[in-house]
This record gives C-alpha cells, structure tokens and sequence, in this order.
C-alpha cells in the first residue's frame, strides 16, 4: 500500500506531540496501534517516522494481538523482565572487586590497585583486565550496596598510648586549677606550621567576583622571586580567653620559644597579673620547646631570672598534642581565617591573625620579630645541672618547676650568648694559638674564601632543587666562613679536641665536625698544611682561657700534671727547651710518613673527615713522640708507660712502632736511663712535679 506524504507528515505530528508523555510500554502500544492501523508495511513506515526499532513496534503489535492482561499500576514491565544485572550474569564480580577495595583485610595483598587511587575509573579498567566487563557507573552503585562511600583520613590514631599519659593529664589539670585559683597566670604555647609568603595556593574558598578568582602560582613548593618564612609562635592564655602570637622570620628554635614567651609577658603578661609570682607552661613534648632541650630550659631559667617568676612547665605526654589548648582554641581558628588568602607580607600574616575572632569572644594579637634564631647552640651538661630546676615527683621529665634567681648569677640569653661567642672567636684568634699572625690569618681566610662560597651555593642550590631565590639578604649561619676557617686551625694545631671547641663557643658537636670537615677538604685541595703544635694540649675549655689569660698557675706546663712530670729532664736525657724543639723537628716528618703509610692502605686518596687521618684526641703526635723517647730511654716497663699515658698497651705499641722509623731516619740516638722505675708511682715521685695520676677515665693529655 502506497503511503502519501500528508500521512507521514500527520504520524510524525502526532508522535511529537504524544510519545514525550508516554512511559516505555505504553510508547510501545501507541505505535502498535498505528501501524495496525495503517496496514501492510505500516510497521516499517511507524518505526522510521518515530525513529524506532521495527523490533520494538512489532513487540508491541505482538502484545495486542495475544490479549495479554494489563499490568499491575505502576509498573512498566512485567516481573523478571529486563536485561540482569551485571553481578548476577557474572557471580565472581563483585568478590573481584571487593578484593581491589580491601586487598589489607579481605583480598590479595598485591593487588595492582593497592598504591593507586581508587577511583571508579580505576576500579572498572582493572576489572575489565580481569575479564569482567564493568563500567564506572556500575562499580559505583556495588560499593555503594556493600557499604562503601567517599571519605578523607581520620586523625585519630596516636599510637601507643605511655603508660603516663591518662595521670599525666590528672596531673595538668590539677596544676591548672591550683594556679588558676591562685590568680596566677597559666598559659598555653606551641609553635604553627611554618608558612611561605608570597602569591601561593591556600587550602580553603573565599568569596570573590565570578570569575574573578585570587591569581597564585600554580605550585605552592617553588618559592617564587620574594618569598619568605614565616614561624607563628602562639601564646593563648586559658584564663583571659586571649591569644598571643610572635611571628618570627628565623628558625624556630628553643630560643625563639622562650623569646615569645619572653615578649607576651613584658607586653601582655605583668600587666593582665601584676601581682604574680609563678607561671604555669602547658607544652607538648617535642618540637621547639621539647622537654629533652637543654636550651629550652636554659633560656626559662634566664627568663624567670629576668621576670623574677618561678616557672613551672607540664609536657603534654608524646602522641597527644592535640589535647593542648592552643591547638583548638588559638591556631585552628587562625588557620580558617586565612584559608584561601594568600600571605603576601608580614603585615598581611600579622593582620590576618589579629583579626581572628571566635564565639567565646577570642582576642589575639600578633608581632613581628625580626630576631635571629640560628640553629647549632648547645648547653653543656654542667651548665643544665647549674640551672635552679626542680623536678615534680610526678613524671620528673615531663613536669618541674624552675627558681628565679639573682640577675648577676643568671644563666645567659640567646643574645648574650652570641656576644660571648664573638669575644671567644676574637680569643682564638691569637697568634699564640693559631701560629700565624692576624695578617697570615686573614690572608688564609681570603684565599679560601672564594672556594667556601662556592661550595655553600651548591650546597643550597641541591637542596633548593633549582635556582636561588630573593630573600633578605640577612645571614643566619651560626659560623660564618671566616669563623669556620679559625675553628679550622685551631684543631689541627691540636690544641684541644672538638668538645672544647664546643664548650668555648656553646655550638654543638654536629655543627663543629660540619665546619670542621668541609674547611678541611678545602685545605687539601689548596695544598695547604697545618703544623701543629706540640707545647700546649687543652682538656678542658676553663683551661685555655686561664692560659689566655695569664692566670693559669702553671703558665708554661702543660695541662695535665703527668705529662708535666714525663717532661722532666731525668727521664728524656735532656732539657724541656730541647725537647719542645725536638719535637718540633720531628712532628712534620713523623705526619707524613703516616700519611704515606695510610694511603698505601687505603690504595687511594684520605676521604675528607673531621678526624680521620688529623690525630686522637687520646693521645696527641707530641705525645707519640714523647712515648718513644722514653720507651728508647727505658726508664720503665711498656705497661707502666701505657699507664702514665693512661691509654692500652696495643694503642702504645703501635704509636712507637710509627715512631721509630722517624727517629732512625733523623739518625737520633737515645740512650738508655740509669735507673729502671718498677711503678708509675715511683716514675711520679722523683720528678718534679705533683704525684697525681689519672684514674680510670680521667682524660689525659
């Protein structure tokens, strides 16, 4: 049967304007009627002016012509009909996909998705690669049926919990409360996350013009051409509800803790308690104001001296500084008023954190220190043990109280420190101890000086990862380049070993052996010898400084009073002058025969260290050289010597065998003693010098 166009033209308007109404089956019945209507080749023609399958209408014609009942209401199609799900045509689906989902608990362990996102995406690719045809969509609504959602990490975990902690806690609140009842201030400090400045992304959103967001970088990790650091140190006082924060441009250092602390009491602290005697100090365990600081306990003890309080601080146990107040009364309010606003400038990071505000009525307020805080300084022990602090019967480590004490007797400040070490520096700098004259000195050190700055850029620029940045041009080494050079000579003049160095300067091990080990390897590869010396070996820092000084009470003998009485003419053969000289011709030989010694050894060339191949700090080459002469001279056994040397028979041993091809090729000849001491004790008491003799581990030299 011929179809005319006007028919098409009146199927098609009628489909328009009908089929968007109709439900799946019904569509299907609508176009079944149609086609019956039309007769023979009315299937085809319904199919292309719906734009249907010819399939899906002749379904429907189907369905008419069996008289098939209606379908309940509501429903579209009849029960189990429909395509299956994909968990049903495939059963291992879902245990395949429960198995990239919880590999830890229920699967494989290796699973190829276990240290990748576990996106849908993901998820469906890697179980299509396993021969189970999934797509996203699909993967999601089977998690959402076992139970799974999208979610973050939950800080919840603190590890093992100490033993301590649940009294320890009983413990900070009673203090709390005693002082708060007393009227006494009671505060609340830690260190913030160190911030860069400049246009760099913040985590967080701020309303802003659409379209129109805050243009940053486009990585938060590169500095970018004037960026600095920023250390929030933060004060919050429990009682005042008011929050105090130093913000500060250098290290965050023990120094720089008790800085802040420092500055909110003479701000904020004596004036909202002028009648206060005690201060408590609510502290986590670690970071800058870590109960293992020596410093941090040294600059409270200068600070109590100052502010004339007795200083009581409780540590919060490892593992648990969420629970100190600052944490979520002060720093997490500060962090949601800045998220999503670059810190472009101090004044920005100051006026940010000044207008942090809460519903409890929280007042804050900010400062700029400017002060440098290096890194490096040690407190020795004896210095802590000088210190007026009182340990709690409670936790001794974690709790304890520290005593204002007199101003003239008070332990230094971070800046006071840093003028004793210049004047300890200009000490060192003496040509009695460097064996140079200060312009030899400074001619050494500007020939050095060029190489030294080299090697500090390349440092910075591999752990900077690419090109310097502006900064503000203020250094903030502990030792500059000069200094290292003077630390330098002096130790391998073996004048005294590092921990008097240490001691003199209030520097720690680590960053002397630093100094110490890349001055040295630029010495060697300018070819530049030290001699050392052979008259004076200091053991203790009080020592040096008295012989400095003038006062040492034995101006011209050394240290020690043993070695003293070893020196003595009736044991050598001949004089004290003569001997000094002596050993001044044979100390520059006798180092490099050992040196060339080692480096047959080794098969190579000494790698640079701060020890390696100079001399021990047990016994010193003077002293090699003095053992061998009086083994020559055999005054006494080699047990006896090793005694007065107060080191083993093997080091002895081996220290004359290194000597005596020296002496032979100087063609000295020795000549033995008259008299042969049984003990050290007789050896002592016919010289004359006092009979002392070191114990088990004094240090000698």
């Amino acid at each position: 049967m011929a179809i005319s166009g006007e028919v098409r033209d009146q199927l098609a308007a009628r489909f328009a304007v009908l089929l968007p109404h109709l439900n799946e089956r019904q569509r299907r019945l609508a176009l079944a009627t149609e086609a019956r209507l039309l007769g023979h080749g009315g299937v085809r023609l319904v199919a292309q002016v719906a734009g249907v399958s010819e399939t899906t209408v002749r379904k429907g014609v189907f369905e008419l012509e069996s008289g098939v009942d209606p379908l309940p209401e509501g429903r579209v199609r009849r029960t189990g009909g429909g395509r299956l799900r994909a968990e049903a045509v495939d059963p291992r689906l879902l245990p395949a996909l429960m198995a990239l989902v919880e590999p830890d608990e229920r699967g494989d362990p290796e699973s190829p998705l276990r240290w990748t996102t576990k996106s849908l995406r993901h998820l469906a690719a890697e179980l299509t690669r396993q021969g189970h045809r999934v797509a996203a969509p699909t993967v999601g609504r089977l998690l959402k049926q076992n139970g799974f959602s999208l979610q973050g990490t939950a800080k919840v975990l603190e590890g093992d919990q100490h033993p301590d902690r649940d009294a320890q806690f009983r413990y900070i609140n009673a203090q709390v409360k005693d002082h708060q009842a007393a009227g006494e201030p009671v505060i609340s400090v830690d260190a913030k996350k160190k911030e860069q400045l400049g246009l760099l992304p913040m985590n967080g959103r701020e309303w802003q013009p659409r379209g129109r967001p805050v243009q940053v970088e486009d990585h938060s990790f590169w500095a970018g051409p004037n960026v600095e650091t920023v250390v929030p140190y933060g004060i919050y006082d429990m009682a005042s509800n008011t929050g105090w924060v130093n913000v500060g441009v250098d290290h965050d250092t023990a120094a720089f803790a008790v800085a802040s602390i420092r500055r909110w009491w003479q701000a904020r602290g004596r004036l909202d308690y002028p009648e206060a005697s005690r201060l408590l100090i609510t502290a986590d365990a670690g970071g800058s104001n870590s109960y293992r600081y020596r410093l941090w306990k040294a600059e409270l003890a200068a600070f109590a001296a100052e502010s004339g309080l007795t200083v009581t601080v409780c540590h919060f146990p490892p593992g648990t500084s969420k629970w100190n107040k600052i944490e979520h009364r002060l720093f997490s309010h500060i962090t949601m008023n800045w998220r999503g606003r670059p810190l472009t400038s101090h004044q920005v990071v100051l006026n940010t954190i000044a207008a942090t505000t809460t519903s409890t009525g929280l007042k804050v307020e900010a400062v700029l220190d400017p002060g440098s805080y290096p890194t490096g300084i040690a407190v020795s022990r004896d210095q802590l043990q000088a210190l007026p602090i009182t340990a709690h019967t409670q936790h001794r480590a974690w709790n304890y109280s520290i005593a204002p004490i007199g101003a003239a007797i008070a332990p230094p400040r971070a800046d006071q420190r840093a003028a004793a070490r210049t004047q300890t520096l200009a000490m060192l700098a003496d040509p009695r101890l460097t064996g140079m004259s200060s312009d030899e000195l400074d001619a050494l050190r500007s020939r050095l000086a060029p190489a030294q700055q080299a090697r500090a850029e390349q440092h910075r620029y591999v752990l900077r990862g690419g090109r310097r940045v502006a900064t503000t041009g203020r250094s903030r080494a502990l030792l500059s380049n000069s200094d290292e050079v003077l630390i330098t000579v002096i130790y391998l003049r073996q004048l005294c070993p590092q921990k008097v160095l240490c001691d003199l300067l209030g520097i720690n091990p680590v960053t002397i052996g630093q100094a110490i080990k890349a001055t040295r390897q630029l010495l060697d590869e300018e070819k530049i010898s030290i001699t050392p010396t052979v008259i004076r070996y200091f053991t203790r820092a009080d020592d040096l400084r008295a012989w400095m000084a003038g006062s040492d009470p034995a101006a011209h003998a050394p240290a020690h009073p043993t070695r003293h009485a070893l020196t003595d003419p009736r044991l050598t053969g001949m004089s004290r002058d003569a001997l000094d000289t002596l050993l001044e011709k044979l100390i520059v030989p006798y180092a490099a025969a050992i040196e060339q010694r080692r480096h047959r050894q080794r098969g190579g060339t000494r790698r640079p260290g701060t020890r390696g191949g100079v001399f021990r700090q047990k016994i010193t080459d003077g002293d090699r050289i003095l053992a061998t002469i009086l083994y020559q001279r055999r005054i006494c056994t080699l047990d006896t010597l090793a005694e007065l040397f107060d080191i083993s028979r093997s080091t002895l041993w081996n220290a004359i065998k290194d000597v005596l091809p020296v002496l032979d090729s100087h063609h000295l000849a020795i000549t033995p003693a008259d008299h042969r001491y049984a003990s050290a004790a007789d050896l002592l008491a016919s010289t004359d010098a006092p009979p002392e003799h070191p114990g088990p581990g004094k240090p000698a030299c």
